[in-house]
């Protein structure tokens, strides 16, 4: 039977969204097979079951394939009506009996009780906990403690957890969420010393519970005159209602406000989007009142100042638009991708999730799936924090890479560019970049400028003297050092960031040129190669060489077959090379033939303890019944896991097929034979690719501190 876990509370306003995703997260990094169900939810209309925005960001982000009505019991005007008809027991009946149809299809299943929020259920509390015990689901209740002191809180979430033991619910822990920041650690050693349960504590987060422009304009009934979605998706951090003449509005404009105004206030429109342009300050949007659109030669001139920024406008006066927006807070949704982001992070923060994920009692997959893969290439990058650097600081991709990397404390960063403009661009996009704070366990950021950094020096004579036989003088490396590629490459070489991760806007060429005049290959790797890690529905395979060498010859190739085992042990893919050709065993013959028997030689004889076959042809490396015909008693035949390809022209054109054709998620290309990690990004790489590339890169960070750590004790010795 699956293990459920039901998320409830007691009243609203507890922010429970951030925890039902944080323990989906959970959920779906130890199985592949996980469900969602709504025992009750609101109707878009009468008579209809209205798609629940929780449910609907759920379904987006972990890919459920489960049918939509299958995660949904009642809407709560039918379960009213049945309850009066035929009483509680008959309405319990029947979401237990559509809770057990969703369920027999999942391995685990998160179930998000009621809101609290107009629904005609007398006792809310109580038929949470009925419909918990009926399902058998762990309870985990979340108590809000927004604008509560310290004792209030405590005396909050005792008396819930007596509440839900009481009716006889087994309690998983107790979550108080929107804690007040200051009073989260006297909260925590007061629960921790007086519940029998793990008791966790969330701070308030403000960007949470910011609305975003697209929720004001839908809770406004606005039309939108200008603005993308980017813009539409950014924070209201505050409003600031324009009245005032420009001089003395200008000075009232606060980061991330939006600007309430009467839209003829053609001065405070272009005054606030060029405050906006210059970054100071940079605004969410502008709301403008009345129904008044501005002329065209105001909109033309707006949409060239600050592009992307919003600019809507409402019938109502400022008056009633202020009451609509006074008590507008935000919600996690399938639109808000940068909100479930900051969720997570501020999930795993502050609740041990490793405790959590053990009470549960889930057995972990045998089967790995693209999801499950990616959950553990952050968790573990998480595990050992590292530092990696990423040249491109001004690239929007990379700047919303370095926003998820922070938030969900997977790794620290420096971005290298202008700090000003960096931090200018971010705050273009209604990106949150964090300033510094040491004292804090969070990840952290550093912004550096390489023409002006105190490094600058220093760098140029490291690199004079590493390069001195191609003639280069400190002089000429001055120069060349205040390129970002170089810069950060160089960090990385002294120790300053653990790995570096380029290419969103470089080319291959420039990212991968200073790695190997600086950093070099390392000890026993005679060339720099690469893998992609292919995520298929059941499985991840390797597969090498697709980026770096167009035509390696016999022992090139085998020296790419140990570095992708190696590669493949290191994340968990237990290592079964099949060196791939045209033919299989010794059905044919010729000169590329012959290259890889060879190379599959050269395996053989220098890493005896690896499993590896060739030359063999894709369909015999993968498929067992094809296998059992043309390698039958092959160790590797059929259950290849490091595919080896013999040229780029083939790995490059098969991986690319692989992902469109099959559905893949192809992670890559990693580079693997470097002393250190630098690793290249496709120009275009997806937000994403980019957050699990710099999760690699940390991860190899780590194995190459530990190698090395190895070698300087064995020379002690």
């Amino acid at each position: 039977m699956a293990r459920s876990v039901y998320v409830t509370g007691i009243a609203r306003g507890d922010g429970r969204q951030a925890v039902e995703l944080g323990v989906m997260e959970l959920l779906t990094r130890q199985v592949d097979r996980v469900g969602v169900f709504r025992p009750l939810v609101h109707a878009e209309a009468p008579g209809e079951r209205g798609a629940d925005h929780v449910v609907e960001l759920l379904r987006a982000r972990y890919r459920l394939d489960l049918p939509a009505g299958d995660l949904y019991g009642l809407t709560y005007e039918e379960a009213a009506a049945l309850q009066a008809a035929q009483g509680q027991d008959e309405l319990v009946s029947v979401l237990v009996e559509r809770f057990r149809a969703l369920e027999r299809s999942c391995q685990a299943v998160l179930v998000l009780g009621t809101d609290f929020a107009d629904t005609n259920i007398p006792d809310e509390l109580a038929f949470n906990a009925r419909l918990a015990n009926e399902f058998g689901a762990w309870v985990l209740p979340v108590v809000g403690g927004h604008d509560q002191d310290a004792a209030a809180v405590v005396a909050e979430v005792r008396n819930a957890y007596r509440a839900y033991g009481d009716l006889g619910c087994s309690t998983l822990a107790m979550i108080a969420n929107r804690v007040v920041p200051g009073a989260k650690q006297q909260v925590l050693r007061a629960l921790s010393a007086k519940l029998p349960v793990p008791a966790y504590v969330l701070p308030e987060e403000l960007a949470l519970a910011a609305p975003t422009v697209a929720q004001v304009v839908e809770a406004t009934g606005a039309e939108v005159l200008l603005g993308d979605a980017a813009g539409l998706a950014r924070d209201v951090r505050g409003f600031v209602f324009g009245g005032a003449m420009l001089p003395t509005f200008l000075t009232a404009l606060t980061e991330g406000a939006l600007v309430v105004t009467p839209g003829d206030r053609a001065d405070l429109v272009i005054g606030s989007l060029a405050a906006h342009a210059a970054g100071s300050p940079p605004i969410a949007g502008l709301l403008l009142t009345l129904g008044q659109h501005p002329g065209p030669n105001v909109m033309a001139l707006a949409a060239r100042l600050a592009p992307g920024t919003p600019v809507a406008v409402v019938p109502e006066g400022s008056w009633p638009t202020a009451a609509t927006l006074t008590h507008l807070e935000g919600k996690l949704g399938p639109a808000s991708p940068r909100k479930a982001e900051i969720a997570l992070g501020l999930f795993e923060l502050h609740v041990d999730t490793a405790e959590l994920t053990s009470r549960i009692e889930l057995s972990r997959s045998e089967r790995v799936t693209p999801m499950m893969f990616e959950h553990a290439l952050l968790e573990r990058a998480r595990a050992q924090r590292r530092h990696i650097v990423l040249p491109e600081g001004t690239e929007e991709r990379v700047l919303r890479s370095a926003e998820v990397l922070l938030r969900r404390n997977i790794c620290d960063l420096t971005l290298l560019g202008e700090p000003e403009a960096v931090r200018r661009r971010a705050a273009a996009l209604g990106i949150t970049l964090p300033q510094p704070d040491p004292g804090t366990d969070r990840a952290q950021l550093r912004i550096v400028d390489p023409a002006t950094s105190p490094l600058r020096q220093r760098f140029a004579e490291l690199y004079a003297e590493l390069r001195a036989h191609k003639g280069m003088t400190v002089e000429l490396a001055l120069d060349v050092v205040t390129d970002v590629s170089y810069f950060g490459t160089l960090m990385v070489q002294e120790g300053i960031a653990d790995g570096m991760v380029s290419g969103a806007v470089h080319s291959t060429a420039a990212t991968i040129r200073p790695a190997f005049e600086v950093i070099r290959t390392a000890p026993g790797a005679a060339i720099v190669s690469s893998v992609f890690f292919m995520c298929l529905a059941d499985r991840v395979l390797v597969y090498g060489d697709c980026a770096v060498n167009p035509d390696p010859d016999a022992r090139q190739l085998a020296d790419i077959a140990i570095q992708s085992a190696e590669t493949a042990a290191q994340f968990g893919v237990e290592p079964r090379i099949a060196m791939l050709s045209y033919s299989t065993g010794t059905s044919g013959s010729g000169a590329d033939v012959e290259k890889v028997r060879r190379a599959t030689e050269l395996v053989r004889e220098q890493r005896p303890d690896l499993l590896v076959d060739g030359p063999i042809q894709y369909d015999a490396a993968v498929d067992a019944n094809v296998a059992a015909t043309k390698l039958p008693g092959s160790a590797v035949a059929g259950r290849a896991t490091v595919l080896i390809f013999p040229d780029l022209n083939t790995g490059n054109n098969t991986y690319k097929a692989v992902q469109r054709s099959a559905g893949a998620v192809a992670v890559g290309p990693v580079l693997q034979g470097l002393r250190k990690p630098v690793n290249d990004l496709s120009r275009g790489a997806l937000v994403e690719d980019i957050v699990h590339t710099v999760a690699i890169t940390a991860i190899q960070a780590r194995t190459a501190t530990d190698r090395t750590a190895a070698v300087h004790a064995g020379t002690e010795q």
